[in-house]
């Protein structure tokens, strides 16, 4: 943690499972198609990446939780820095948790927002590769998570939707992300 630059501005953090996509999400945001690295391999982002934005706030990257194709150890350090950060930054605003629209909320999920609840940082899920599924299957993964979410104070209700790829759910994100 004392690595990590000096907690003097806002910031709204990306976090979720290793291969949601949050460096993706990152980019469309920004409009930039390289700032966040981005890989097929779960486990790329081993780093807490912070991206100053408009010198008033910073987006910041988390490394993934759970599968990651790395080393026990190394998987072991970063998510010990990630649930450090999550736990202890003063300077975070929210949360932007990412869950798959094609698997929906996991147990692994559920320890996060424990986490953020604990913590009392609030925090939103946004679901993330919805041009990837049929909208049937989008309504009963809203369903399933807006029912996990009345369990915990911290969450917001409102769920943002989003494509990276096809760019849907970007400007309201973005719009969300404005406000704070």
């Amino acid at each position: 943690m004392e690595g990590l630059p000096p907690a003097d501005r806002d910031e709204v953090c990306f976090a979720g499972r290793s291969n949601v996509g949050k460096s993706s999400l990152i980019n469309a945001l920004t409009g930039r198609k390289a700032l966040a690295r981005t890989s097929g391999t779960p486990g790329r982002t081993q780093e807490i990446n912070f991206f100053a934005a408009a010198d008033s706030h910073y987006l910041v990257d988390l490394p993934g939780y759970g599968y990651a194709r790395a080393p026990r150890p190394a998987v072991n350090r970063w998510q010990r820095l990630m649930k450090a950060y999550l736990g202890g930054r003063p300077s975070l605003r929210r949360a932007f948790v990412l869950i798959d629209i094609r698997h929906g909320i996991k147990p692994v999920d559920e320890e996060i927002l424990a986490l953020l609840d604990r913590a009392a940082v609030p925090f939103q899920c946004v679901l993330t590769k919805a041009d990837k599924v049929a909208p049937g299957a989008r309504e009963k993964v809203l369903g399933g998570l807006r029912r996990a979410l009345a369990a915990h104070p911290a969450a917001y209700p409102e769920i943002v939707v989003t494509s990276a790829a096809r760019g849907s759910g970007i400007a309201e994100l973005r719009a969300i992300v404005a406000t704070l």
